[in-house]
């Protein structure tokens, strides 16, 4: 079982980043990703004006804690003090707790084209993966992608995630049929990779 709510001590830092809840102040930045077609052809999400990225980025303001099954965490990944641009939300990092009974989470992430291939996804994925595990006690946390996204689909192998299944044409998805890739990580599995030196039981971790 899964204790509720959710409210982990934000903001969390990583070397190059930090993670929070979203702010008004963040449109232009989520505007930048929000809109392009290119970033948004394998999310659910159709490309969005500025009038839609604000209602989207409002509701994303009440995201920062999960208090019920099927709720969405959402915090957006901002460049920290050591970077180009610090200060800037380049993209968004979730965690839906999708069963309590059964302590499994579902991650995903959207980053905006012009930071692309620099780990920064990477980075805040197993910031979350993190929390889900050791904060949260998740036993299992997968990752559902489009068939097509590749570079995806490479985060997830390095994350340590393995793929679990691959649907054939399973959704209408945007016009057209597409296949589904199930990745998937246990605690245990967790635990092995990024905490090789173990720890008796399930200690929740400071992050």
């Amino acid at each position: 079982m899964v204790n509720l709510p959710w409210s982990p001590d934000l903001p969390i830092r990583t070397p190059r980043l930090e993670l929070r809840p979203h702010r008004g102040a963040d449109l232009d930045d989520l505007l930048v990703y929000h809109s392009d077609p290119e970033v948004v052809r394998f999310i659910p999400w159709p490309v969005r004006d500025r009038v839609q990225t604000a209602a989207a980025l409002d509701s994303r303001t009440r995201q920062g804690q999960v208090a019920a099954e099927g709720q969405w965490l959402v915090l957006a990944i901002v460049l920290g003090a050591s970077e180009e641009q610090a200060g800037r939300v380049i993209g968004e990092v979730l965690l839906k707790l999708d069963s309590t009974t059964d302590a499994r989470g579902e991650l995903g992430y959207a980053m905006a084209a012009d930071v692309a291939g620099r780990g920064y996804a990477t980075e805040a994925a197993r910031a979350v993966l993190r929390l889900g595990f050791e904060q949260f006690g998740l036993h299992r946390i997968v990752a559902r992608l489009d068939a097509r996204n590749d570079a995806s689909a490479r985060l997830l192998r390095r994350l340590g995630l393995r793929q679990e299944a691959h649907f054939v044409r399973d959704e209408f998805f945007k016009g057209e049929w597409t296949d589904t890739l199930v990745f998937a990580m246990l605690a245990e599995e967790w635990d092995e990779r990024e905490n090789p030196a173990g720890r008796a039981g399930h200690i929740p971790k400071a992050l």
